[in-house]
């Protein structure tokens, strides 16, 4: 059984990273807002939204090999397709276990690339078309190219997804974050360079495309570790992979669709949004919207941080000191707020004016707005990964059904109000508000303070 230990050290680490990763294309904004015109940065702000919809592709098979290799190095020698088994833990790893593990992850991820890339090239060009037809003005053959690399770069990103679920699942999480630190930096180099050299759009997807190839190459140089590339090369008979995917595939899917509704309710504002208002606008709310979230990022890193930790607590059914981590969080995604976004609104557009910008944040009050919203979704989504460290997923069918929410409201403000930008915080923000904003936190506290008693 291996002992996953998460110290300062590791902390420090993951706000740097996330600080990189997440804050990345704001640390360009200065380079970007100058040399892109609004339209440009209109339409970077769907290839991000984008973006998170390849990633909810991967239909929650990700957190689901994570949280199962973190039970197979906790001493787990048989996986449940729900809860935790009950069996005597070895103190060895599993390796046959693991090895059908990895065959299972690489057999899935194939898959589901391929179905990325076919989407992307033929769903996604044409809804790319639609989009430069009815508001580009500008040059497109480079929007174009941008997009081809684009959509090579996120099948890959998913083909490789199994590097991410060994890392995390040892508890390597230091030397994870400092790969992204790496991969970041590489991409704001390149990123910079070629945006200075006027290549555009193309200079961000070639920055991501480099980095991801750097990120994965590092991620497999520690992984397979001498110890575990002999142990793996030393069993004779692994775990069957088809196995691996028939327990994996229950909560991948409930995930797989909570990703979904996810999706809808955060990301689908974007798209119908990019339907109703000019790129201007839409530049305007991405940008908010991306400076949001990683205030977002910042304050969950303590959190995500924890993540394999938490799923060694549940199998030692160790409740307080998950109690101790979940208000933790909640008091770290607070302050993290309160400081970043009072910074936000009031010394937002005044940092852009300085710098020359040709496109702003949006009006004071939607960012209050917008800040709100995100953090309450931030709130109840801390408390949801609580609840599924217990190998349990209870909030899919109300994450579609807030989702759905979410589209039906943005579709009637469009149509009916003239409410612009607000349409897009408010829809989300009213689907969430009615159900999973207080729900999970509720739930979460509840158990905890039953099992306590």
């Amino acid at each position: 059984m291996k002992e996953i230990t998460i110290g300062k050290r590791t902390i420090i680490w993951s706000y740097l990273a996330t600080i990189l990763q997440i804050g990345s294309g704001v640390l360009l904004f200065p380079i970007i807002l100058r040399m892109l015109p609004s339209e440009t940065i209109g339409i970077w702000s769907i290839f991000m939204a984008i973006s998170v919809f390849v990633n909810m592709l991967d239909f929650g098979f990700t957190p689901s090999f994570t949280r199962n290799i973190t039970y197979i190095f906790s001493g787990v020698n048989k996986l449940e397709k729900t809860g935790i088994s009950n069996e005597e833990r070895s103190s060895e790893v599993n390796y046959s276990l693991l090895s059908g593990f990895i065959k299972a992850m690489k057999w899935l991820y194939l898959r589901i690339a391929t179905i990325v890339l076919v989407l992307l090239s033929t769903v996604g060009s044409y809804y790319l078309y639609t989009v430069l037809k009815r508001s580009y003005h500008g040059e497109v053959s480079s929007i174009w190219i941008a997009w081809i690399i684009f959509c090579f770069t996120n099948a890959y990103n998913i083909y490789t997804l199994y590097y991410d679920c060994l890392m995390l699942g040892q508890g390597l999480v230091k030397k994870d974050k400092q790969i992204v630190i790496i991969a970041q930096i590489t991409y704001l180099i390149i990123s910079l360079i070629l945006i200075l050299c006027g290549f555009g759009l193309i200079s961000i997807v070639i920055g991501q495309a480099i980095s991801l190839v750097v990120k994965r190459n590092l991620s497999r140089m520690f992984i397979y570790s001498k110890d575990i590339k002999e142990s793996l090369l030393n069993q004779k008979e692994s775990y069957n992979y088809k196995e691996a995917i028939k327990i994996i595939i229950p909560n991948s899917v409930k995930l797989g669709l909570t990703s979904l509704g996810a999706f809808l309710s955060l990301q689908s504002s974007i798209f119908i949004g990019s339907l109703y208002l000019r790129l201007d606008e839409m530049a305007s709310y991405g940008i908010t919207v991306q400076v949001v979230n990683v205030v977002a990022s910042i304050g969950g890193v303590y959190y995500f941080s924890h993540t394999p930790k938490i799923a060694q607590l549940r199998v030692k059914n160790d409740l307080s000191k998950i109690k101790v981590f979940y208000l933790q969080s909640i008091g770290l995604l607070l302050l993290s707020f309160i400081l970043a976004g009072t910074l936000l609104i009031f010394l937002g557009n005044w940092a852009l004016s300085i710098i020359g910008a040709k496109t702003f944040l949006i009006e004071k009050g939607m960012i209050i707005g917008l800040l709100l919203t995100t953090f309450f979704e931030k709130n109840h989504a801390i408390a949801g990964g609580f609840l599924l460290s217990k190998n349990e997923v209870p909030f899919f069918r109300a994450s579609l059904v807030a989702g759905v929410i979410t589209v039906l409201l943005l579709l009637f403000f469009f149509k009916y109000f003239d409410w612009g930008i607000w349409a897009m915080i408010l829809a989300p923000g009213i689907a969430q508000l009615l159900y999973q904003n207080w729900r999970w936190p509720y739930m979460l506290l509840k158990e905890l303070k039953t099992k306590e008693k």
